[in-house]
């Protein structure tokens, strides 16, 4: 993929995305997947860790869609620890370290 010059981008207007505010993404999460507002935040505070791993093992951040898979497993009956590390971790990194850190976060939080 090819870097666009600066000329080419100052043609175009630009947004910033980043992820929601912990209370909201909070409430989407429990809103999409029908689980209370707690275990949603918790499931976030998960994806907070995993974030702040980005551009140290990880490329990306985990997204608000596998929070709401998380969230959806556990409305099913996965534990919540099952939940996180099948929706939100193995999906994201093969990194032995990485998922160690993260598996270690997820049961600080619902340990």
């Amino acid at each position: 993929m090819k870097d666009l010059k600066q000329s080419t981008k100052q043609r175009f207007t630009a947004f910033q995305f980043d992820y929601p505010p912990h209370t909201l993404e909070a409430q989407i999460v429990a809103s999409e997947a029908a689980v209370d507002c707690e275990i949603a935040a918790k499931l976030v505070e998960v994806a907070q860790a995993g974030r702040r791993l980005k551009g140290h093992g990880l490329d990306e951040g985990i997204s608000t869609r596998l929070i709401v898979y998380a969230a959806t497993l556990i409305g099913r009956g996965v534990t919540p620890v099952d939940a996180c590390k099948m929706a939100m971790v193995r999906p994201i990194t093969d990194d032995a370290d990485v998922i160690d850190t993260l598996d270690h976060a997820i049961t600080a939080v619902f340990g």
